[in-house]
């Protein structure tokens, strides 16, 4: 079994999930009391979110970097970043690393491709559903995205932020990502990202009526995959 690197904090909330998944993904693969083996570094997310609010994102790269590093001479074999948001600065990560990082938006186009989606709405951080480092991955993939009017953005990113970080979940604000969706659908959407490691806190297949991409639940998928592959 191959060691997985896990650069996490970003919120500590979803950075749970990665660990409860990935250690429940191994286990039914492997039985017994098999669980995965695993090196975590966890931020301090305030630090790099203030790096997000004040653009600058070459300083997150350096500090989410020599935490890479430091994983890497920890024994990790290859790297996720436990976050959407931050994969912005994954090359300026990689040169900090000899091993590989486990792509977040990588991961998710081939379950989209798999599931034949033309059309996707891709909700996240503000920075994610309107910088290019993360949807146009996706639309050189082949796959239209949607993305919400600039006040949901606003409403999605301050649920985002102000909520789900802090482990906060609220019915009001469930229907209002509910609404975005159905929004989304109206528009043709065939499917939804949950491109933030948070929103699947909120959101549930249950919840709406196209399939959900939950990228939290994807991205640890698919480093079970790699870490027990030969």
């Amino acid at each position: 079994m191959k060691t997985i690197g896990l650069l996490g904090g970003m919120s500590w909330e979803s950075t749970v999930t990665y660990y409860t998944r990935i250690n429940e993904l191994v286990n039914e693969k492997l039985g017994g009391l098999h669980s995965a083996k695993i090196k975590l570094a966890s931020v301090d997310f305030e630090e790099i979110e203030q790096c997000q609010v004040n653009n600058e994102w070459e300083k997150s790269g350096e500090i989410l970097g020599k935490d890479a590093q430091g994983l890497e001479q920890a024994g990790a074999d290859f790297l996720l970043i436990c976050t959407n948001t931050m994969h912005k600065v994954a090359p300026q990560i990689a040169e900090h690393v000899s091993i590989p990082i486990l792509h977040i938006a990588d991961a998710t186009i081939a379950e989209l491709q798999a599931k034949k989606i033309k059309k996707v709405a891709l909700l996240g951080t503000k920075y994610t559903m309107t910088q290019n480092f993360y949807k146009q991955k996706i639309i050189e993939s082949g796959i239209d995205v949607w993305i919400p009017n600039d006040a949901d953005i606003e409403t999605v990113n301050q649920i985002i932020f102000a909520e789900l970080c802090h482990g906060r979940i609220l019915a009001e604000s469930k229907e209002a990502f509910i609404n975005v969706i159905n929004q989304a659908i109206d528009a043709g959407a065939e499917g939804v990202i949950l491109g933030c490691t948070e929103i699947g806190l909120l959101i549930q297949q249950e919840d709406v009526a196209i399939p959900v991409f939950d990228t939290t639940e994807i991205h640890s998928q698919k480093a079970v995959e790699l870490a027990l592959a030969d």
